[in-house]
């Protein structure tokens, strides 16, 4: 069975688009891409840009960030 990462299903959904990423964690787009720019995410692991050119989140990645905090 084939899942889609299009983030319409939050148990197997990995990668998401800002928006959606967003709508999951509280985050506004500007906070999002402050972190980005100010390199608290990294490309590759916390994001990375899709072949169309839109930024996708990693959702797994942003949990384990937080969960380093404690």
């Amino acid at each position: 069975m084939q899942t889609n990462n299009l983030g319409n299903d939050s148990t197997s959904a990995e990668w998401m688009l800002i928006p959606v990423f967003c709508n999951r964690t509280g985050y506004t787009e500007k906070a999002v891409r402050r972190k980005i720019q100010d390199g608290v995410w990294l490309r590759g692991k916390h994001y990375k840009k899709a072949p169309d050119g839109h930024v996708t989140m990693n959702i797994q990645e942003y949990y384990r960030w937080v969960e380093q905090a404690e």
